[in-house]
């Protein structure tokens, strides 16, 4: 490994395919006969630190269409949370599913589960058929694992009834020093970025693509007023760029000063801390509190100037959903892609079918939006926003603060990479955007609780 990671940082990526792959491999791991760990914990409670591993796994041989990738950095995202602290449920039975299915998805189906939905790396083997990509190519990964043998899939890749997200419901994922994903889940590196950069947006960026711009989701346009959930965490600190860029005006609503100071550094100027301003959208676990529902709406037309959101963009769930669908102007749209605070929403229908809203589903995106999304990046047009970056070695203390939600926009990862800062290709390009570059770094988050 030592002598690939040497060819990367030389430069002299071509010369990865003349270099032998070692047997084994350092991955971060959960183990299958420890999915009862957290049994009768509740779920704040649960611990990262416990579950995670870091373990040598033997190297996965790619099969048609498949390729190992040299990982130099990667990220820290909500299904990385979810898989560690098993919840909804192990991702162990979407191993063995997949196990099932095929001779190809039987290899995934292992007593240890090797986590992680983004990479930045460098490409070493092809399997059979690889066309596009060839050993030495500097790549970004996107998480759509997709089979394509079913006729949904060829009008949207996420309709596929076998499309799973690499690294959640397949295992070799990107935390990891190799990583074993399919040829049409790369792009481009982005040559100004750096490794952990570059590594920071595959997911997010994509999802909030998908979910505000693409015809699949909110249908975006210019002039619309965007409420945005979570505005400078991984996700909505994406979502609030792809809004300023596609002259839509955020409400980015934080829940700490510090939040909201990164949401002003990357442009936004109405924001509401809700911590800082007391809402509390459930009166007890079961009744919601329909007035500060009120009290949000007017708080929120008094920043827009009278203005209703023509979208709000969704991925808290149960907490704020309720509050999401009242928000939402006549006609508005509800866009969501997750539900980090709980998968059971409750909202007052009256406000949907009468005043004409919808609620639209997303997940993640498909090939074509990750691709644009990811031209957004290597354009310069939207930029990386990374709150810490720690070596492989701390990654269950990583999963740790984005579980306690004590980060502030994306935690990178370095797994090959041996320090931040490598992997810039294009000098003239980052000097172009170093300036806005270091602007949407944000603050570093606490070592410890």
């Amino acid at each position: 490994m030592q002598e690939i990671l040497d060819a990367i940082i030389a430069g002299a990526s071509g010369e990865v395919r003349r270099l032998p792959v070692p047997d084994c491999y350092r991955g971060v791991t959960l183990h299958a006969d420890e999915v009862a760990m957290f049994d009768g914990v509740a779920s704040r409670d649960k611990d990262p630190r416990k579950s995670l591993h870091l373990d040598q796994v033997a190297t996965p041989e790619p099969a048609a269409g498949e390729v190992l990738v040299a990982v130099m950095a990667s990220g820290i995202n909500h299904n990385t949370v979810w898989s560690s602290i098993f919840e909804p449920l192990p991702t162990f039975g979407f191993l063995s599913r997949y196990g099932k299915a095929s001779p190809q998805g039987a290899r995934h189906d292992l007593p240890y589960h090797v986590l992680g939905s983004d990479l930045a790396g460098v490409v070493v083997r092809c399997g059979e058929g690889v066309t596009p990509w060839r050993p030495g190519d500097e790549v970004v990964a996107h998480c759509l694992s997709v089979e394509l043998h079913h006729p949904d899939g060829h009008a949207d890749t996420m309709l596929d009834p076998e499309q799973r997200i690499w690294g959640f419901e397949t295992n070799f994922g990107g935390l990891a020093e190799l990583a074993l994903v399919k040829a049409n889940q790369l792009m481009p590196k982005p040559g100004h970025l750096t490794w952990e950069e570059a590594a920071a947006s595959g997911l997010v960026n994509s999802t909030a693509y998908r979910q505000l711009v693409s015809a699949n989701g909110a249908r975006l346009k210019q002039g619309d007023t965007v409420l945005i959930w979570g505005a400078s965490g991984g996700l909505g600190s994406y979502a609030t760029q792809l809004v300023l860029n596609g002259g839509a005006t955020p409400v980015c609503v934080v829940s700490s000063p510090e939040k909201a100071e990164v949401c002003r550094r990357i442009g936004a100027e109405l924001i509401i801390d809700r911590a800082a301003e007391g809402y509390r959208f459930w009166k007890d676990e079961h009744t919601q509190d329909q007035r500060e529902w009120r009290r949000f709406g007017a708080r929120v037309r008094e920043l827009t100037g009278g203005q209703d959101p023509d979208i709000v963009f969704e991925h808290p769930g149960r907490e704020t959903f309720g509050a999401s669908v009242y928000v939402a102007r006549r006609g508005g749209t509800i866009v969501s892609c997750a539900s980090t605070s709980g998968f059971e929403h409750t909202y007052d229908n009256r406000y949907l079918w009468m005043h004409l809203k919808r609620i639209v589903g997303t997940h993640f995106a498909n090939y074509r939006e990750a691709w644009e999304a990811n031209r957004l990046i290597a354009q310069g047009r939207i930029h990386p926003t990374l709150s810490e970056v720690v070596p492989l070695e701390q990654t269950a203390h990583a999963v740790h603060l984005v579980h306690r939600n004590l980060h502030q926009g994306k935690v990178g990862v370095l797994c090959l990479a041996p320090r931040e800062g490598l992997g810039v290709r294009a000098p003239e390009l980052r000097a172009r955007h170093e300036t806005a570059i270091n602007r949407f770094r944000s603050g570093r988050v606490p070592a410890g609780d």
